[in-house]
């Protein structure tokens, strides 16, 4: 269950990070507007909040870890959001950032 849980947190804290970037991204870039920006700029912040609800309490590893949260995430948010195809080689960057994620996050430590 413990995780599920930090799972769960990853995903949450990815969509908080990925779309806030998005969204200032969208603001600026897309001439959008400060409303876009001002939604980016709260969605990061909640990111932030998010990250510090795992029950890990290193900041380094639970950072580094969701690295490769973040790695596959921006590649799906770009599927999803504005039509990116990834290659073969970013799915296998992808795939490779979640397996160290996996070793930081959740091998045996003996703690």
């Amino acid at each position: 269950m413990v995780i599920a849980r930090s799972a769960i947190l990853f995903v949450v804290a990815a969509f908080f990070e990925i779309g806030g970037a998005w969204l200032v991204w969208q603001g600026v870039r897309e001439h959008k507007g400060w409303v876009w920006i001002g939604a980016g700029v709260i969605a990061l912040g909640l990111y932030g909040f998010v990250a510090t609800l795992q029950t890990d309490a290193d900041f380094g590893r639970i950072l580094a870890a969701y690295g490769g949260i973040f790695v596959a995430g921006s590649l799906a948010w770009g599927m999803v959001a504005d039509g990116y195809r990834p290659d073969r080689w970013d799915v296998l960057g992808a795939l490779i950032c979640l397996a160290g994620m996996a070793v930081l996050m959740y091998a045996p430590r003996g703690r």
